[in-house]
């Protein structure tokens, strides 16, 4: 069966970054659909803190699931990997992969949390903004898949290596 896949990008990012451009090319290679919303007028709005309005960006993403039709599977980096991990506490989805996942936003009570679902996270030995002991510490807790690399934040050094990652974990759904 094919899935519907929705890619969300990190703060000071956007659509065509990267390393949302890889997994969407990697899924639309198997016959699958995605789309990769844009998150960049949430981010800017100079109300809101230096994180832009998260709560914004989570609603949006949550009424964009209710349009997909066929089995979900939400990823993203960053912000985009912690707002897809809050939705899917919210709508039913078959899996999540997250790139560098912040564990806790400075300044929010809110923490990183997720649905009981398969999921797989890449992240940094060098983060510089999100210790890779907190999200190790996270993946353990729920026993999920994570692949650490020698790269920082951007996980710039592993665009397509997250892009292999994420075609192996979506055929084991």
């Amino acid at each position: 069966m094919k899935a519907h896949v929705i890619i969300s990008h990190g703060l000071e990012s956007s659509p065509d970054a990267t390393k949302a451009k890889a997994l969407s090319r990697v899924v639309e290679a198997m016959g699958w659909t995605s789309e990769r919303p844009d998150y960049r007028d949430r981010d800017n709005d100079p109300a809101m803190s230096r994180l832009g309005d998260v709560h914004g960006r989570i609603e949006r993403l949550h009424a964009l699931t209710k349009k997909a039709e066929g089995p979900l599977i939400l990823a993203g980096s960053s912000m985009g990997a912690f707002i897809s991990a809050r939705v899917s506490l919210q709508v039913p989805v078959a899996g999540l992969f997250l790139m560098a996942p912040p564990t806790q936003l400075e300044g929010f009570e809110i923490r990183l949390e997720a649905a009981d679902v398969p999921t797989c996270i890449v992240h940094g030995w060098d983060d510089e903004l999100i210790p890779a002991s907190e999200v190790v510490k996270w993946a353990q807790a729920r026993r999920n898949q994570l692949v650490l690399v020698n790269d920082s934040h951007r996980l710039a050094e592993h665009v397509e290596f997250c892009a292999e990652v994420f075609a192996r974990f979506v055929r084991s759904l």
